[in-house]
């Protein structure tokens, strides 16, 4: 599988290679499928995440490695948790919600503490990566997420955008300059698929949107 990380092309004086082209890619079909509210969303994110794993692990960079580590994990979560039947709209597909304002207050909290944690151990271990906080924000940022998405809630798109806003400079940095293009397509289908999770939410008026925005 050595050819994962040979280069593909180069384009605008960046060098793309193979393992972080197709990883993106099906990153990308994986977030088109979120948006859909499709099951396949978690077969094609946890491919992704073997792919990139790939990339990451040999550009040392432990934070982007290890988050494919716990992307694949929580892809195995999410795929039983929407096929558990709970949650399933009338058309099929997975019922989405606002989170409360306890679950929101689990998510920041999670995510403040998982991040200075991770980004405290990268920075006691410097072999462990080169951009100790940015990769630590990034794992940890990825996890709370997936697990938002695996539980329908809404706001898991805007913890993607915050995501985002790290993953793209930090991609081009460390000569991953596929990942930072895509991550560019990222934000768009985000946005589209906020506002589309956004408006299902609240035609759905189900109960357990209490602490949602009104």
């Amino acid at each position: 599988m050595d050819w994962l990380n040979g280069e593909a092309f180069t384009a605008f004086g960046q060098h793309i290679k193979w393992s972080d082209m197709i990883g993106n890619v099906i990153g990308l079909l994986a977030l088109a499928f979120g948006w859909r509210r499709s099951i396949w969303t978690w077969p094609a994110q946890f491919l992704s995440g073997v792919i990139l794993f790939a990339a990451f692990a040999t550009s040392h960079l432990t934070g982007s490695a290890g988050k494919q580590v716990v992307v694949m994990a929580v892809a195995a979560w999410g795929y039983w948790q929407w096929t558990r039947g709970r949650q399933q709209a009338q058309d099929g597909s997975v019922a989405v919600r606002f989170a409360t304002w306890r679950e929101r207050g689990y998510l920041a909290g999670g995510a403040v503490a998982g991040t200075l944690a991770v980004g405290g151990l990268f920075t006691l271990y410097p072999s462990l990566s080169w951009d100790p906080w940015p990769d630590a924000y990034i794992f940890v940022g990825t996890l709370v997420a997936m697990v938002a998405q695996a539980r329908g809630l809404v706001e898991f798109w805007f913890a993607w955008l915050l995501v985002d806003l790290v993953g793209v400079p930090l991609n081009f940095a460390n000569g991953f300059a596929f990942s930072g293009f895509v991550y560019v397509i990222y934000g768009a289908l985000v946005l589209w698929g906020m506002r589309d999770w956004w408006l299902r939410s609240r035609r759905s008026g189900r109960p357990s949107l209490e602490g949602a925005p009104a």
